[in-house]
């Protein structure tokens, strides 16, 4: 099967279903999802201590259960890479990783829909912040977020809504990543149901917080330090002014990329991310995240 193209190439995914059905291959190292996992009927319930704020599951389809494990451990964030096939949003992080029982729908949206009902409203019960479901569209931006926009319009009641320039909040804010050529059609929208991932050239501009909530960065292209020895005082300098810049307008800020070995390294650099205000720290690791989170109010983390 052909590597998706670059973004800024703006050409359509074409992989089939037939094709993709053959090439199903879970990551090294992580157990495939079942369809049955994902069941709205056979879904665990959030973690019963306080939702970590902070905690953002990069490459959450790859755990055993993608949401539930997140949620089990007190996530308000999750991350979602999709794929337009066949007029499908396919969940994965590859073409290699296609299976068309895997979609946006019965991984992600049925479940939040159940999970907020049995919340009376919200997806962690009695925590009324909504959770971010951040999709990252991998490949042809404009068709693949028509599609998205059509099937968040399924689940209109559950998402956080721009409606000529105000903001509804709902249990669940869906934010747009990825693909770049899937913000021109957000942007001519006067009601939607998503927001726009910014980055840091966002900062200082017009493009409002209601477009774009969150910023993010890629760690190593902003910042030479991985947590090895004291951090840098003028890149402390420049972490602070990033997070003081974005919080002025409105916006949230996090950054991938950042170190996830368990190690001193990786907590040197989380830590650093705290002290500094970043809203979201990002991991693959949901159980040694939870950890570092609850560790610091003294909290034990989910058994």
């Amino acid at each position: 099967m052909a590597v998706p193209p670059a973004p800024t190439r703006r050409r359509a995914l074409t992989v089939t279903l037939a094709t993709a059905a053959a090439v199903i291959a879970a990551p090294a190292g992580v157990a495939a999802a079942s369809p049955v996992a994902a069941s709205p009927a056979t879904v665990g319930r959030p973690s019963r201590l306080r939702p970590l704020r902070h905690a953002h599951a990069h490459n959450d389809y790859l755990h055993p259960r993608p949401l539930h494990d997140a949620l089990a451990h007190g996530f308000t964030s999750v991350e979602a890479d999709i794929f337009l096939v066949d007029g499908e949003l396919l969940v994965a992080h590859d073409p290699a990783g296609l299976d068309p029982s895997r979609t946006l729908a019965g991984l992600y949206l049925e479940p939040l829909r159940a999970l907020v009902r049995a919340g009376h409203g919200s997806v962690h019960p009695h925590h009324r912040r909504p959770l971010q479901l951040l999709i990252d569209i991998k490949a042809d931006g404009v068709a693949a977020y028509r599609e998205l926009d059509r099937q968040l319009t399924r689940y209109g009641s559950l998402f956080t809504r721009y409606h000529h320039g105000r903001v509804r909040r709902g249990a669940v804010t869906a934010v747009i990543s990825g693909d770049r050529a899937a913000r021109a059609p957000m942007e001519i929208q006067r009601t939607r149901l998503a927001f726009c991932d910014g980055r840091l050239d966002d900062l200082g501009t017009a493009s409002p917080a209601s477009f774009t909530p969150l910023i993010s960065a890629n760690w190593t292209q902003t910042f030479g330090w991985l947590g090895a020895g004291p951090f840098p005082r003028a890149e402390r300098d420049r972490l602070r002014t990033l997070v003081l810049a974005a919080h002025r307008e409105g916006r949230r800020i996090r950054f991938w990329a950042t170190p996830d070995l368990p190690g001193p390294e990786r907590k040197a650099v989380w830590s650093e991310l705290l002290a500094a205000g970043v809203d979201h720290l990002n991991t693959d690791d949901l159980a040694g995240l939870e950890r570092f989170l609850r560790a610091r109010t003294g909290v034990a983390p989910t058994p």
